[in-house]
């Protein structure tokens, strides 16, 4: 999947610059939100949710087989490839209410893409297609491809389900903070 930042019109959060448009593939998104995601006051990253259109609805989101993408942007020395790892794998039991069996293979295949060292200003694009494949890429350069529907509902459901990895964060994602 061919991915592309434009960096006019940013928005600036948390000292990272998050660009107003994605090109996935033929699809231009807009950033629908961002926001930082923190643990114990630290903050770890910078998160912003690229849809086609303005949406507040984190389940419509989720269930939407429809080009978007999640952009983050490392802001801490904390995060490491295991920390990063863990709080994937975590995020995956909380989305799927621990449902987890049936993408066992694809979630062992995406975390590998945090498996390379992870260094502050890193960052990631996670990136959906209508041709229901997720793509991943670190720092521009794509790093895996995963097939589905059902797993692109649970991967975005880490950020927007019920459960969130960070409710602050989901609420900028979805524009409402």
């Amino acid at each position: 999947i061919l991915i592309s930042c434009y960096t006019y019109g940013q928005t600036e959060i948390g000292g990272v610059s998050l660009p107003a448009t994605l090109k996935v593939k033929e699809n231009t998104l807009n950033l629908n939100g961002g926001g930082i995601r923190e643990k114990l006051w630290f903050d770890l990253y910078v998160g912003g949710l690229y849809l086609s259109k303005k949406s507040s609805d984190a389940q419509q989101i989720i269930e939407a087989n429809d080009p978007m993408a999640i952009y983050m942007e490392i802001v801490s020395t904390l995060i490491t490839s295991e920390k990063m790892i863990a709080a994937v794998e975590e995020g995956f039991e909380k989305s799927t209410k621990g449902n987890t069996k049936a993408l066992k293979e694809k979630i062992e295949a995406f975390t590998k893409a945090f498996s390379e060292p992870i260094k502050e200003n890193d960052s990631y694009t996670i990136a959906y297609s209508s041709s229901e494949e997720v793509s991943v890429s670190k720092n521009g350069k794509h790093i895996t491809s995963i097939k589905g529907l059902a797993f692109k509902k649970a991967l975005f459901g880490i950020w927007l389900c019920d459960e969130p990895a960070d409710e602050d964060l989901k609420q900028g994602m979805l524009g409402l903070d």
